[in-house]
């Protein structure tokens, strides 16, 4: 495969697995509640982190990892995967694939808020508009278009969306200056959110073996969201001859994601689904640029 074009490869791959995600919860939350899909998924993306980290011989800075930067990763291990997938799966459970999507979507407008005030970076006014834009698309997905009564469609749902958001946003934040190999950090995170996750479980009185579709659920889960997409995704930032190129791909996944949802879900997908879709991407892309 020429040079050039293996960024391109490996970013439309990854754009073509976190297109399914959505739809990969919902049918995983067939098999599995919420709290067992969050531990079985991440039991599956830890294991296979580690092989990734061993095919690396990376072994000495994981052991390094978790001599000197156990701290960090306890913090980070809490907000990812043990609080935001916990929020966001529960999400998953009360809300149509196509509302859930969307409203997790609006991070990278919440990541621009929380940037100014913990940051102390600048709010341009170009990041106002961005964020009134987003929002509107926000209270299309969450109203059915039903402005005048402000009826919401499932309250709660639409909170743990946009709360899974909000988690996502701050772990990004804290991330900022840890400059440890990203594989091995996300190791070291998902090894100690299993320490939250596991007295979850246990004292839910949730823990089973899962059938065969359950497990593969997890696996699935556990690889293409949490697990190698990631790897793939830095690989081609890191081919990219011009990185902004590739990460401009990452604004076709929810749209992918509708037909996905539509076609394996059956989900009819609505014209508010669509209409508050374009305006969230429409503000996320304002403010990147």
């Amino acid at each position: 495969m020429p040079s050039m074009r293996r960024p391109y490869f490996y970013a439309i791959l990854v754009v073509l697995f976190w297109a399914t995600v959505a739809s990969a919860f919902k049918i995983s939350l067939r098999f599995l509640n919420f709290i067992q899909l969050l531990f079985w998924s991440s039991l599956f993306s830890a294991i296979l982190l580690f092989i990734i980290v061993l095919a690396q011989r990376k072994m000495p800075d994981l052991i390094e990892s978790y001599k000197n930067f156990w701290k960090n990763s306890l913090i980070s291990g809490f907000l990812n995967p043990f609080l935001y997938y916990f929020i966001l799966f529960k999400a998953y459970s009360l809300l149509l694939a196509q509302e859930a999507q969307p409203l997790n979507q609006t991070w990278a407008i919440i990541l621009a808020i929380l940037s100014a005030i913990l940051l102390k970076q600048p709010l341009y006014p170009k990041s106002i508009i961005a964020l009134c834009i987003s929002f509107f698309g926000v209270l299309i997905i969450t109203t059915h278009l039903e402005f005048r009564n402000l009826k919401f469609s499932n309250p709660l749902g639409v909170i743990l969306a946009l709360g899974s958001a909000f988690v996502w946003s701050i772990y990004w934040i804290y991330n900022l200056k840890d400059q440890r190999d990203v594989i091995v950090k996300l190791l070291t995170n998902f090894t100690f959110g299993l320490l939250f996750i596991l007295p979850v479980i246990f004292l839910t009185k949730n823990f089973s073996i899962p059938d065969l579709s359950g497990i593969l659920c997890g696996i699935y889960v556990g690889t293409f969201e949490m697990g190698i997409t990631f790897v793939l995704w830095l690989k081609a930032l890191k081919l990219a001859p011009v990185a902004a190129r590739i990460t401009n791909l990452i604004y076709l996944v929810p749209f992918f994601s509708l037909i996905i949802i539509g076609l394996v879900l059956k989900e009819r997908i609505q014209i508010w689904t669509i209409l508050g879709l374009i305006f969230i991407i429409t503000g996320i892309i304002i403010q990147t640029k």
